[in-house]
């Protein structure tokens, strides 16, 4: 074997485990919105203090993959395709911590209602984090399958997560005009809501960077139907 084969294999070795630590960093923020869906559901208070402090785990796992994209990125100078994986590993990490902040923020409203009542039926949230999480799935596959069609889907798909986010928000300023004794729990739902709707915007922008990655194309700024050219 020559020293270039051998180089190139090594390269390519690093490059692999970059994407393997996102996809692990991925599968580690997808088991905490599972987990804080769950408290949600059942009103664990518990769960959702755990999920709290275990926001530590998402952010060593972004200080890792970044240290090691900085590292390759100094000691190999790479280019086209190479330098687009790992210089948009760094952002697209960047999205996936903030999901993890995301779930976080969520089991904080969970522990902040305990016990009281769902102000309306928490299945409508659960249906808005089920699409959110399909969103965060479909992008990481899309990165593994260099897939630019499914990628754009993901970020299409968005205009759901959007629409749950405000017929939610309607029915819960709804609950809010009936009586001042809701707007506790209003407030509470209406935040758990927008995280969720916040989270579907960072998967979406993790398909964006799939695409960049792929294509070279740089769709961040475009409009929605330029985007949609990708689906």
């Amino acid at each position: 074997m020559s020293l270039r084969q051998h180089t190139s294999q090594e390269f390519e070795a690093e490059l692999d485990a970059v994407r393997q630590r996102i996809f692990e960093m991925g599968r580690h923020v997808d088991h905490v919105l599972e987990s804080v869906g769950k408290a949600l559901l059942e009103s664990d208070c518990e769960l959702g203090n755990r999920i709290i402090l275990g926001d530590d785990e998402t952010d060593s796992m972004e200080l890792e993959i970044d240290h090691l994209c900085l590292e390759i990125l100094a000691r190999r100078q790479p280019v086209a395709g190479d330098l687009r994986l790992l210089t948009s590993a760094l952002k697209l990490v960047v999205d996936l911590e903030r999901i993890g902040d995301l779930g976080v923020s969520i089991a904080g409203r969970v522990v902040e209602l305990g016990r009281e009542s769902p102000l309306i039926p928490y299945e409508d949230l659960l249906r808005m984090m089920t699409t959110a999480r399909e969103m965060l799935t479909e992008a990481l596959e899309a990165l593994k399958g260099q897939d630019v069609a499914r990628a754009g889907r993901v970020i299409d798909k968005d205009e759901v997560v959007d629409a749950y986010y405000s017929q939610i928000f309607n029915d819960v300023l709804g609950r809010m005009r009936e009586s001042p004794e809701n707007i506790f729990r209003a407030t509470r739902v209406q935040a758990i809501s927008k995280y969720i709707e916040r989270i579907g915007d960072h998967a979406a922008n993790v398909a964006e960077r799939v695409i960049f990655i792929v294509t070279g194309e740089d769709i961040r700024h475009f409009s929605r139907m330029s985007r949609s050219d990708f689906s």
